[in-house]
């Protein structure tokens, strides 16, 4: 079950501790820190309605985040990272990176169009 915090008099999940954005080599990143609950919920097969609730608190942190290619690589980073990389610190997400269908995406380790960040 998805953890919940209360700002506002509204109840919203806490699937996402905090984000933050950063400069990789010259390129802006946007470091998205999830919370234990939304790891555990990541790990949930087929949990699309898990995922929009997530990439909610992305945008109600980081606005400017809301664009296509930066949902998409969100989207694959909570299919696939606590698979791949349990336990990753942050899952970073790039506004440089190219829009491409989910096969690429996922080719590509949920980050087209370049090197992934080591952090």
């Amino acid at each position: 079950m998805t953890s919940h915090f209360s700002t506002r008099n509204a109840t919203i999940p806490n699937d996402i501790d905090h984000t933050q954005w950063a400069q990789w080599q010259g390129r802006s990143s946007l470091r998205v820190f999830p919370s234990p609950a939304g790891r555990a919920a990541s790990r949930i097969p087929a949990a699309t309605a898990l995922v929009d609730e997530a990439w909610s608190e992305v945008l109600a942190l980081s606005p400017d985040a809301d664009t296509a290619g930066m949902r998409a690589q969100f989207v694959c980073h909570w299919q696939f990272a606590e698979l791949a990389q349990p336990g990753k610190v942050s899952w970073n997400l790039e506004p440089w990176r190219p829009v491409v269908d989910d096969n690429e995406m996922v080719a590509s380790g949920c980050n087209p169009g370049g090197p992934e960040e080591s952090f």
